[in-house]
């Protein structure tokens, strides 16, 4: 069989097949009287299995070695393969991705594309000082590069570039919430912890609404965050989240500045004494836990917690006991 049959009956051209026999690859059987090569079957079925073997991602070079060499092994050479395509999908995802942020962007022409792949090409820069210049020189009048923003914030690891991320995001208002939003509810911890960090940053309504909504989240990372940025914003529903950090020492003493805050409402500073009377009586056992539970009675106004630290000052745990006998003094001599 003449080249240029078999190229028609193969789909590999005249062109290829002649680049495979300078190669070694394929070798024609003979030639006929003009002259020309003529394959035999036995070479159409090698020039099959090289196009299956490329098929797969081979070089042409591990072609060679897979057909003639009895000792290359299949299994190192699949395994290699898996590699690279994993590292050819990482690469087309994140190019697919950068495609995706840039229309979101809705480019007016390319002098807005070229800026938008300056600044994706920033924010995913190896470089930690890179990802945090391009964060905190971001314009944030230019609009469409929100989601970049919520991208780089929900996946740094670096805690300066973080907070230079969350404070451009916090700078900008517009999308950002209902993007981490979505973050809240990512499988992995991380990426949950930083949206809910990122959206305490947030000013506005839109963002309490969330962190509302987050002090119901099954993630106790993410309620206590909550919690904590709602106290300081003076949303009363924080206030067992609270208490619960104050008896579990994460975060105490912040739970408990956001206790005081809240409690300048006079009904609100009723309603914490007798939460922290509460847990007090009935929600642990643990000295420790009582204490902190007993200093942060000292911050509440008004005579609920004052009849409380009276209570307490006969305390059975003589720590507990001169804890609120030390508070009481201090309130009387105010």
């Amino acid at each position: 069989m003449l080249i240029g049959d078999v190229a028609r009956r193969s789909g590999v051209s005249a062109r290829m097949l002649r680049h495979y026999e300078s190669l070694g690859l394929v070798r024609p059987t003979g030639r006929n009287g003009a002259g020309y090569r003529e394959y035999a079957g036995e070479d159409i079925r090698r020039i099959f299995h090289i196009e299956s073997l490329r098929s797969l991602g081979l070089s042409l070079r591990d072609v060679g070695r897979a057909l003639d060499d009895p000792g290359f092994r299949p299994s190192e050479l699949v395994e290699d393969l898996i590699r690279r395509t994993r590292e050819r999908i990482a690469d087309e995802t994140v190019l697919l991705r950068r495609l995706r942020r840039i229309d979101a962007a809705e480019p007016a022409d390319w002098e807005d594309v070229l800026q938008s792949v300056a600044l994706l090409q920033a924010l995913g820069s190896k470089s930690a000082g890179t990802r945090q210049r391009a964060a905190l020189s971001l314009d944030h009048e230019v609009p469409g590069r929100v989601e970049a923003l919520v991208e780089a914030a929900l996946s740094e690891t670096d805690l300066n570039v973080a907070g230079a991320l969350r404070w451009a995001l916090a700078r900008r208002g517009d999308g950002g919430p209902a993007l981490l939003a979505e973050g809240l509810g990512s499988p992995v911890a991380e990426v949950r912890k930083r949206a809910v960090q990122s959206i305490v940053e947030l000013p506005g309504e839109e963002a309490t609404a969330l962190l509302r909504e987050a002090l119901e989240h099954p993630d106790v990372v993410v309620r206590r965050y909550a919690a904590l940025a709602l106290g300081t914003r003076g949303v009363a529903d924080a206030v067992p989240t609270l208490i619960g950090m104050v008896d579990a020492d994460v975060n105490d003493v912040d739970a408990a500045d956001a206790l005081s805050t809240l409690s300048s409402d006079p009904a609100s500073a009723d309603r914490i004494a007798t939460g922290l009377v509460d847990r007090l009586a009935h929600g642990t056992a643990d000295a420790s836990a009582r204490r902190r539970l007993t200093q942060a009675l000292a911050g509440i106004p008004g005579p609920a917690a004052a009849r409380a630290l009276a209570d307490l000052s006969q305390d059975e745990d003589r720590g507990v006991a001169l804890t609120a006998a030390y508070v009481l003094g201090i309130r009387d001599d105010r």
